[in-house]
């Protein structure tokens, strides 16, 4: 299992960064670098791409340090997939690309999500629990405020959806709120799954086994030391 783990975390990370760097190039030549720069960076895809394609590099070569702690990956798979879902329901009938934009969005909407999903359901078990799920709230919180902030000084925002020329406050927190219990709902899912592969590890059900051999052992008497009621009288 680790080396199909590696494997599929190879492909996730070379399909991450070649779609960023497809969809930089992309902008650069349309926009120019500085403001070509600046809006590559405002999308919640693009910056959970880099963050999962780093954590994928990092999980195929076997890396030490942050970007293979548990959480973080939490915080990765939960993410891309979501911009995967979010781009099928609310985004992708918006537009129509072709060319090499089409590749990079393949890339970056399709691929990506898809492969860390694969690469959740395959790798190894994480020993995560249900309190880590708002750890994968971080990355989408963050961005609200970043797109919000970004929006209120250029008046661009990234996502119709987060625009508040096209939603009143009320509807903008409605749709906040919903973007909020979709993560939590999905990273509960992973989680879920991550749990249910523990209880189903070799590993962990010789801990149980373990765990009846120790119970059953306090349960009975010690072959030197029988009870007092077997020694007869005057013991």
């Amino acid at each position: 299992m680790a080396m199909r783990t590696r494997i599929i975390a190879a492909i996730a990370a070379v399909a991450g960064w070649a779609g960023l760097a497809l969809q930089l190039v992309l902008i650069v030549r349309g926009l120019g670098l500085g403001p070509g720069l600046w809006r590559f960076f405002g999308y919640f895809t693009i910056l959970t791409n880099v963050g999962a394609a780093a954590v994928a590099a990092t999980t195929a070569i076997r890396g030490v340090g942050g970007l293979r702690a548990a959480r973080v990956r939490l915080m990765a798979a939960t993410s891309i997939i979501m911009v995967g879902i979010v781009y099928l329901v609310a985004l992708r009938a918006t537009w129509n690309p072709t060319g090499a934009q089409k590749v990079a969005d393949i890339a970056l909407h399709d691929a990506t999500p898809l492969l860390w999903l694969a690469l959740w359901l395959a790798g190894r078990t994480l020993r995560l629990g249900w309190r880590d799920i708002g750890w994968a709230l971080v990355p989408p919180a963050a961005y609200l405020f970043y797109a919000l902030a970004r929006g209120a000084v250029d008046g661009w925002y990234a996502y119709w959806f987060l625009d508040p020329a096209r939603q009143n406050a009320g509807e903008l927190l409605t749709t906040v709120v919903i973007m909020l219990i979709g993560f939590a709902v999905l990273a509960g899912m992973l989680v879920a799954v991550d749990r249910w592969r523990a209880r189903r590890s070799p590993c962990a059900q010789d801990r149980s086994d373990s765990a009846m051999v120790d119970e059953a052992g306090r349960e009975s008497f010690p072959a030197s030391d029988p009870p007092s009621w077997t020694l007869g009288p005057g013991a």
